[in-house]
């Protein structure tokens, strides 16, 4: 379980990724990312797995994967699994 004080706001999350706030806000909108937890009010909380992806999604995209292929990527288990 994650614990409450190791999770971040979005524009920490991003800051630690190494991407802009509005990036990371397109990764979430187009499904290659999403939060660790959303507060009642609405808040999206990150924790270091989730921002450990968003450096991936980073790197990927900057190599020339567009971000449709990385969120395939990730649906089909290539990436981001737990050994």
């Amino acid at each position: 379980m994650t614990n409450k004080n190791d999770l971040v706001q979005i524009g920490k999350a991003a800051e630690q990724a190494g991407v802009s706030r509005q990036s990371l806000q397109y990764y979430l909108m187009v499904g290659v990312v999403e939060p660790t937890e959303v507060t009642d009010t609405g808040r999206r909380l990150f924790d270091g797995d989730a921002i450990e992806k968003i450096k991936l999604v980073r790197k990927l995209n900057e190599s020339g994967y567009p971000l449709r292929a990385i969120r395939d990527l990730f649906m089909q288990g290539k990436f981001g699994q737990k050994d």
